[in-house]
């Protein structure tokens, strides 16, 4: 998990659910009759939504793009649930910016990148930039971090589609420019 307490790396805590499977089977009713896959979706949904509890999951990564140009410095925090808070610039624990959802495809890709990026993260790979560099991107996960530019050598690809990834979210999700 993340720590949301250090400041330029806002981060989550989580939770975690038990496997749900064949939980209508070892539910039984009053008398040790069975309760139905219904009852079970009930007892589940009050038990979830009765204890006025909300549960947290955890964050997959914040990306930060820095560059020269307007509308370059964009900070992105994506959560495992789908939700990422926007923010021009570096962002904090207090100051998270806008939170919106990503579609389930983009998701499924922010998940995928988090996998791929364990390896390089949990390094601290830093790629130097070349002469031209646009962009430079800094991610945190809970690995560690990496460091790059948009033209550094030797790039693993996972960096490039997470240079996609930013841009994408940051337009169409976030609505920033």
């Amino acid at each position: 998990m993340l720590d949301r307490s250090r400041a330029r790396g806002p981060d989550a805590g989580g939770a975690t659910f038990p496997p749900a499977a064949g939980l209508a089977g070892r539910l039984r009713g009053a008398g040790g009759m069975r309760v139905g896959v219904a009852g079970a979706a009930l007892c589940a949904l009050a038990l979830l939504a009765g204890c006025g509890e909300s549960v947290a999951l955890p964050d997959l990564f914040v990306a930060r793009r820095m560059g020269g140009g307007p509308g370059a410095g964009v900070t992105l925090l994506i959560n495992e649930g789908g939700s990422v808070h926007c923010s021009r610039g570096h962002m904090d624990a207090a100051h998270l910016g806008a939170t919106h959802q990503l579609s389930d495809p983009q998701l499924v890709l922010a998940r995928t990148l988090s996998e791929e990026l364990q390896g390089p993260s949990a390094k601290h790979l830093a790629l130097a930039p070349r002469p031209g560099s646009v962009f430079r991107y800094y991610v945190r996960d809970a690995e560690g971090w990496v460091r790059f530019a948009d033209n550094s050598a030797g790039q693993p690809q996972v960096f490039h589609r997470l240079a996609f990834f930013v841009l994408e979210v940051a337009q169409k999700v976030c609505g920033l420019d």
